[in-house]
């Protein structure tokens, strides 16, 4: 059942131009969050912007009851956002989202990111490490000055592969094509990709043809975060142009078996 909390901003870092790292004392939620589930932040007191902004989680300090999130300045709500200080209170709803990364099963698995998409993985490649799974991690970025996190991700995989579309960093080219690489020798039994929609179409087209399983994490616009609105619809496979079938992402994802998404 999510909660509702008032969590004190203890801590926070622009790690890029206008992406922002908050941590927040919230042990209500992270005691009982898993990875890919996700937050609704309430950033202003007034009305105006009158939703909340979700935001995905990406990294729970269960120890301290501490709560980190990442998010990049795009608009009002986010602009103002940026500009909470130490030591004040955010409205935060959470845990969200009925569909998570599961990994139980799967002892040695490829995690795939591009962009703003890698922030909810940190938490998984975390998690799996923790419980002795081998992950490896491809990361793409469009160049040298949008790489983030590569420590940090560095410190919770078995491998950590990086590339840049221009090549200005790590190796030329697309996070796919790195993981492409590797699969004949490392065997991967299941792929977990988060990032802009053509990316995910493509790795679910890879996972298809090579019959690996593969779950993804959906980035859609959302109002409510509960399944009332349903502005986060997304079409399942099943759907045709006679019938068609939805999911929406903020209650039954944001994951999702790649083989039920037509993307």
């Amino acid at each position: 059942m999510p909660k509702q909390v008032f969590a004190e901003l203890i801590d926070k870092k622009e790690i890029n131009k206008e992406i922002y790292k908050f941590g927040v004392k919230a042990d209500e939620i992270v005691n009982i969050a898993k990875p890919g589930n996700f937050i609704e932040i309430r950033v202003s007191d007034g009305t105006d912007p009158f939703l909340r902004r979700p935001i995905s989680i990406y990294n729970l300090d269960k120890e301290n009851g501490i709560l980190e999130f990442i998010f990049q300045v795009k608009g009002k709500g986010t602009k103002i956002l940026s500009t909470k200080k130490i030591g004040e209170k955010i409205d935060i709803i959470g845990p969200l989202g009925f569909g998570t990364f599961n990994f139980d099963k799967y002892s040695n698995i490829a995690i795939i990111g591009g962009g703003i998409g890698i922030f909810p993985l940190y938490e998984l490649s975390k998690e799996a490490i923790a419980q002795e799974k081998r992950v490896s991690a491809y990361l793409g970025f469009r160049n040298r000055e949008l790489v983030m996190l590569e420590e940090e991700f560095s410190n919770v995989t078995s491998k950590l592969k990086i590339c840049t579309d221009d090549g200005s960093y790590g190796e030329k080219g697309f996070a796919i094509d790195l993981l492409a690489k590797d699969i004949e020798q490392e065997k991967y039994e299941c792929i977990y990709a988060c990032g802009p929609t053509p990316m995910l179409r493509t790795v679910k087209k890879y996972a298809d043809e090579n019959n690996i399983n593969c779950q993804v994490s959906l980035e859609e616009k959302m109002g409510c975060g509960l399944g009332v609105c349903l502005g986060c619809a997304v079409k399942t496979a099943k759907s045709s142009k006679e019938a068609p079938e939805y999911f929406h992402v903020c209650k039954g994802g944001p994951v999702f078996n790649s083989k039920d998404v037509d993307f």
